[in-house]
């Protein structure tokens, strides 16, 4: 019986594939001593930076710059809709998009509001200050302070919380949806080739002996996955596969995995991994192309398959869509468990890709920050005396509530999925008490800006916060954990009647 000869095998190739995906630390120390770089210095994948845009109004104000820099703490993409650029880039730094325009004239919006926009916090608000020659009483008024003689600055309540409201919210609509889709990567914006050579590599069988070669590139608005792959030296993959992206991605608002692509009548695997291992487990859906048409390929979460080395995992749990650390692509000579893909062929392939989006969000879209008391004035069995300064006051200030609500009320019947945060009195204290959630417009206290800006932040990860208004104060007693998701569960979506 006559060997079967072995074809050579790159082991050049095999090291390149190691040290990119990082899976020889010390190798990759190696170079990057000899290469002058610091491993301190290395900037992980970012999951968050794959995603949209996230829309701040309001951001140089006293809850939005704190929006603003949480955000980017995180490390979300954001833009800011901000009337003065000079003076907005001085508080807001650099690692923000700046958008000029102002929501009281929609013709300013086109450009700020546009493109792949994720979502949107809206903090803005007409300006209240004590009436002019009072400075005793400012400081106090900043810290929530009761006082009896403000006035309205600049704009009037009806432009700012009602008309330019609704500005903002027919202007996001056109972008934001029900059913709205978060692009992970589009491949249709020349901008991403940084993403294609810096996030995925080339992961073929090499790694355990063949001699199969792909590469990933961007032509022509689409990344090609293309190559060839050979069942030489018992191999038969080729693939491409990201970096661990740190923070992962939490997809957990979502349904699953949408790929616009483009085949070549071959079957090919998508997957996803929920750890940062190397070689752990992974989960696996299989799908069909047809050649030269492009197509959309809807993979739920659900019927993806736990997998080790395409052995399938018995009685495993589903993915955790909080931790999804890296995507990959595949094309295979094996299905699952020995069988072979029906559809396979060694040789050439091609695989071109649009984009890759996550479907289904029942995430909230746009944020607004409100007011406590919106519906108190001439609500019948309401005590003036017990009531907030805005509530007593609200027709000297230009019905400022009144017009808060009717803002509100435009976000409400836009058919945009929504979070509407109703603040008691805010001030400058420091964040770090329990809050209290409630729903019916009744409360009264203060709360700390602080804590407003991450309620902005913290609703748009939960899908509890869908649809709902409520009213937020301090409770007075500290804590050092905040359990969101808990504070979110109590509340009730708003009625639809």
């Amino acid at each position: 019986m006559t060997e079967k000869k072995r074809e050579t095998w790159d082991f050049g190739r095999f090291i390149k594939t190691l040290d990119y995906f990082e899976i020889i630390p010390f190798w990759s120390c190696i170079q990057n001593f000899f290469k002058g770089k610091s491993q301190d210095n290395k900037k992980e994948t970012n999951g968050s930076k794959q995603m949209g845009v996230i829309l701040v109004a309001g951001a140089t104000g006293g809850v939005g710059k704190r929006v603003v820099q949480k955000l980017v703490n995180r490390g979300y993409q954001v833009r800011c809709l901000v009337r003065n650029l000079n003076k907005a880039r001085s508080i807001l730094g650099d690692d923000v998009d700046l958008a000029i325009a102002d929501i009281t004239k929609p013709e300013t919006l086109t450009y700020g509001v546009a493109g792949n926009i994720q979502a949107v916090i809206c903090c803005t608000a007409v300006r209240v200050q004590p009436v002019e020659g009072d400075t005793s009483k400012r400081d106090k008024y900043y810290q929530g302070v009761k006082f009896y003689q403000p006035e309205i600055v600049g704009d009037t309540p009806e432009n700012v919380e009602y008309r330019g409201v609704k500005n903002l919210v027919t202007a996001a609509g056109q972008y934001l949806s029900p059913s709205n889709d978060r692009i992970l990567f589009d491949f249709t914006n020349p901008s991403t080739e940084i993403q294609v050579q810096n996030i995925w590599g080339v992961l073929d069988d090499v790694v355990m002996g063949g001699v199969s070669e792909s590469n990933i590139r961007l032509i022509e608005n689409t990344a090609s996955f293309t190559g060839n792959v050979s069942t030489a030296n018992s191999g038969g993959f080729a693939s491409v596969r990201t970096k661990n992206f740190s923070p992962a991605f939490d997809l957990s608002g979502y349904q699953g995995i949408d790929l616009r692509l483009k085949g070549d009548g071959k079957r090919y695997k998508f997957l996803l991994r929920a750890d940062t291992k190397w070689d752990g487990t992974a989960y696996s859906f299989s799908f069909n192309t047809v050649p030269n048409i492009w197509t959309t390929i809807r993979i739920p979460f659900s019927e993806m398959i736990p997998v080790f080395r395409a052995k399938t995992l018995n009685d495993y749990p589903p993915i955790d869509k909080t931790q999804i650390s890296s995507f990959q692509l595949m094309l295979s000579k094996f299905e699952y468990d020995g069988q072979l893909n029906p559809q396979f062929s060694p040789g050439s392939f091609n695989l071109q890709i649009e984009s890759i989006k996550a479907y289904g969000s029942n995430l909230p879209q746009f944020v607004l920050v409100s007011s406590a008391g919106v519906t108190r004035p001439g609500r019948p069995g309401i005590n003036l005396d017990e009531q907030p300064p805005a509530v007593k006051l609200n027709d000297q200030l230009g019905g400022i509530l009144t017009w808060k609500l009717k803002g509100e009320d435009s976000l409400r019947e836009s058919g945009i999925p929504y979070t509407i945060i109703r603040p008691c009195a805010l001030t400058e204290e420091a964040g770090g008490q329990e809050l209290i959630f409630d729903q019916g417009d009744n409360i009264t206290g203060k709360v700390p800006r602080e804590d407003i800006a991450e309620i902005c932040v913290q609703a748009l990860e939960q899908p509890e916060a869908r649809n709902v208004t409520f009213e937020v104060k301090q409770s007075g007693n500290t804590t050092s954990n905040v359990d969101w998701k808990d504070l979110f569960s109590g509340l009730q979506p708003d009625s639809r009647e």
